[in-house]
């Protein structure tokens, strides 16, 4: 993997997606490949995937758009403009800025160095078709345990250990009885 300090070059890689052009394959690899995978670095509770839902102002699918609320990337700005920044909508205050960080960079180097294409802009992020982000913790465990990038990428041993700590966190949270539980079903049964 090559080095490069994308932090230092905000605007080139912001250039790089606002002067993107499709290739006509809306069903091609995308520059968002390893969004499902990343989501467990970016949202890394169980409660953060709720608000991955149609028509919240919130990202459910791995997508980006230029100046729109609704989509993972969010382009603010044109294509030569000083000003023009990427906004990342997939993350939670709760993550850890390094493992967030890490699997942000690592996946928009892997699609630089590999030229994909990031597809048109989604200007209807809720009807666009598009690989949708994961449901819950678990799916987004799951995502990260099958992702040949970032087991490559982070180390086999890193992401066996977190896919373990993540899976006793969802073991640990099932095996509660929730308050919910208890108002919908203690009186009727």
């Amino acid at each position: 993997m090559r080095s490069i300090s994308i932090i230092s070059q905000p605007r080139a890689l912001a250039s790089i997606w606002t002067d993107a052009h499709t290739t006509g394959d809306d069903d091609g690899q995308r520059m968002l490949e390893h969004a499902r995978a990343s989501t467990v670095f970016t949202t890394p509770t169980i409660n953060g995937y709720k608000r991955y839902r149609s028509y919240s102002r919130a990202p459910d699918r791995a997508i980006w758009g230029r100046d729109n609320r609704g989509v993972m990337v969010r382009v603010l700005g044109t294509s030569g403009d000083p000003a023009t920044r990427l906004e990342n909508r997939i993350g939670e205050p709760a993550a850890n800025p390094y493992l967030y960080m890490a699997s942000q960079i690592l996946s928009g180097l892997d699609g630089v160095d590999r030229k994909l294409d990031p597809g048109s802009s989604a200007d209807t992020p809720y009807e666009t078709k598009a690989e949708w982000l994961p449901k819950s913790l678990r799916e987004a465990v799951s995502a990260l345990n099958d992702d040949t990038f970032f087991r490559k990428a982070l180390g086999e041993q890193f992401v066996d250990y977190y896919v373990h700590i993540k899976n006793a966190e969802i073991d640990r949270f099932e095996a509660e009885v929730s308050d919910w539980e208890q108002r919908e079903y203690f009186e009727m049964f």
